[in-house]
């Protein structure tokens, strides 16, 4: 999938997101291990564009999963909270990249 860190950041820049070191690592490392990888943040900080540009470089469907105080695990992923599109696809997966 990704050759290298240096890979990711250039991969990710012609889909036009600018990934850092830190995130293009954690892609990097989560895409060799076959892992997924969960972004956290607060709002507007670019968490859906990453999932979104993840996904469509590397083929995977996006699945979105709304996370808010009170909510049980599943009713974050039902009830129209959860949604897949095959046409941009996503990864899951685990760091926090901020």
């Amino acid at each position: 999938m990704f050759q290298s860190v240096e890979d990711v950041q250039q991969r990710f820049r012609a889909a036009r997101y600018i990934a850092g070191r830190r995130i293009a690592t954690v892609v990097y490392l989560a895409a060799r291990m076959n892992r997924p990888v969960l972004i956290e943040g607060p709002a507007g900080v670019g968490k859906t564009e990453l999932a979104k540009t993840l996904a469509e470089l590397t083929g995977r469907p996006l699945i979105r999963c709304s996370a808010t105080r009170g909510s049980t695990k599943a009713r974050r992923c039902t009830n129209g909270n959860m949604r897949s599109s095959s046409s941009i696809p996503s990864s899951s997966g685990s760091a926090s990249a901020s």
